[in-house]
């Protein structure tokens, strides 16, 4: 009889381990997805023709593997040469990544500064001397004698940029995101997600922008993530090439089921699986049994919560694993009140940006993604701005908790506040609200070996992803995490270590 594999989650890493295994195996892939959408947090929404993706994605990997795999699901496409990138041009291709130039900055002060931070006129001009003057000798005294047995994410930003350049673009952007303060945070979240990055790249980086005019390199390897020029993004949304991959999962042979919430996880006798879930459609619980292999992708909170006889410290210490969560208001308006100064064939003299970081105090928002950016088919009306406001958030809390209507007149009120907009501008709007989105390295984080080494121990039960290995990987790691598992099921290797090794090796680095 042939094998099968119960997939928690069609997000990057459940998607990426059922095409592995129809490509490599005999074994049958069933996935299992409790919403109507693919893509897991990188799903892309379509409203009334306007599709909003929940946070920014950028498809870069400097992994090999990895961008290959994505260039044999959709084609890539350059624009026309010089080509505003809000505006459309005649593509009568749909399955396609486009060649999209990156442009992300930081505001404060009601300024627009680069991110990560240039050496350039115009952040001296947006700082002023003194302050450039504080940040210089600020950096030269804790690289002289920096912070001693670094243990906080504040130390860390600290040790490698000062504590003037700290308080200035890293402190209050990340305690937003965070809901804790630097001081409260681990400095392994800095180890995972900052990495390379340093003032001395910054610099170097851009002396290597000014002087250099090679052509494109779709690798990007010699630069540190968070320097990329450029980035390749699916015509019609991130979540277009998750979609394309479950439909060629489901032409070769596998099942993929969505609005069916994983609920239950057993092991009989034979070692094999029996696995509930909740199939919302059809209002009925549903057990399948003799599943050779499961991946969870879904929060080990919940697999843990799911199963028989779990040892009660592994119970207590999962009960305590948080997760931020995340609240997107998508908004349609007529035009920004903020301008693009070049005023050059844009719409509506669009400013340029994917996304913006936001890091004025007087606000409680974190990001604004602008989808004319990434692509203008995101929009069904290219001459309207298309954009969302993210809020980071924790079930249950203020935000969390405000009613619909109320939330989205903050959000409006808000950006007229800081000059974004004028609320006379806004035609539409929408809210979604994602939980579990970003694990976090604080609660009972520390004990967290305790569990992997527990569920590791189980042969034929592979964790994956983000939520499923309760680490803060991008969309690259987690299909790397997903390759990886499958490629032991074919080496028939017992020692999963290979799998928590994706994204601690120099390649998979990203620098924050």
């Amino acid at each position: 009889m042939k094998k099968t594999a119960l997939i928690i989650g069609a997000g990057p890493a459940g998607l990426t381990a059922a095409l592995e295994l129809l490509k490599k195996t005999e074994i049958k892939p069933i996935i299992l997805e409790k919403t109507e959408h693919i893509g897991g947090i990188s799903k892309t929404v379509n409203y009334k023709g306007n599709r909003m993706d929940i946070g920014p994605h950028r498809f870069f990997s400097k992994s090999d593997t990895i961008m290959e795999y994505w260039q044999n699901i959709l084609e890539v496409v350059e624009p026309p040469d010089n080509y505003p990138k809000n505006k459309r041009w005649e593509l009568d291709k749909d399955k396609v990544f486009l060649q999209r130039d990156r442009l992300t900055r930081i505001f404060y002060l009601r300024k627009f500064f680069d991110y990560p931070v240039s050496l350039n006129a115009n952040t001296l001009k947006n700082l002023g001397l003194l302050r450039i003057i504080k940040i210089g000798f600020s950096y030269l005294k804790y690289r002289l004698f920096p912070v001693k047995n670094e243990k906080t994410l504040e130390d860390f930003f600290i040790n490698r940029f000062g504590k003037v350049l700290y308080k200035t673009f890293f402190k209050d952007y990340t305690e937003k995101v965070w809901g804790r303060t630097c001081s409260e945070l681990s400095a392994e979240w800095g180890a995972q997600r900052v990495k390379g990055l340093s003032v001395t790249k910054v610099i170097t980086h851009f002396f290597k922008t000014v002087f250099s005019k090679k052509k494109k390199d779709i690798a990007q390897k010699n630069k540190e993530t968070s320097l990329i020029d450029w980035f390749l993004y699916p015509k019609y949304g991130a979540g277009q090439i998750w979609e394309t991959m479950a439909d060629i999962i489901v032409d070769k042979g596998g099942e993929v089921k969505k609005m069916c919430e994983f609920n239950s996880l057993s092991i009989n006798d034979t070692g094999k699986f029996c696995v509930g879930y909740y199939d919302t459609q059809n209002n009925e619980n549903i057990k399948i049994d003799d599943i050779d292999y499961v991946f969870s992708t879904t929060s080990v909170k919940k697999l843990v919560n799911s199963m028989e006889k779990t040892p009660e410290n592994v119970s207590q210490i999962s009960q305590n694993l948080l997760h931020r969560d995340f609240i997107t208001v998508g908004l349609l308006l007529k035009e920004l009140s903020i301008k693009n100064k070049t005023k050059i064939n844009t719409i509506n003299q669009l400013i340029p940006d994917n996304w913006i970081y936001m890091q004025e105090r007087d606000v409680k928002m974190g990001r604004i993604l602008i989808f004319n950016n990434f692509s203008p088919f995101m929009v069904a009306d290219e001459n309207k701005v298309w954009l969302s406001v993210e809020y980071f958030c924790n079930v249950g809390d203020e935000l969390w908790e405000m009613e619909e209507d109320e939330f989205k007149k903050m959000v409006i009120s808000e950006l007229e506040k800081i000059d974004i907009i004028k609320k006379e501008y806004v035609l539409d709007s929408t809210l979604i609200k994602m939980e579990d989105t970003y694990p976090v390295y604080f609660g009972a984080y520390e004990n967290f070996d305790v569990i992997r080494e527990y569920l590791d121990k189980i042969d034929n039960l592979f964790l994956i992803g983000r939520s499923g290995m309760h680490r803060y990987n991008n969309m690259d790691h987690s299909m790397l995490t997903a390759i990886t598992a499958v490629q032991n099921i074919i080496e028939n290797r017992k020692d999963k270590s290979n799998i928590w090794e994706v994204n601690t090796e120099k390649d998979y680095h990203e620098e924050k």
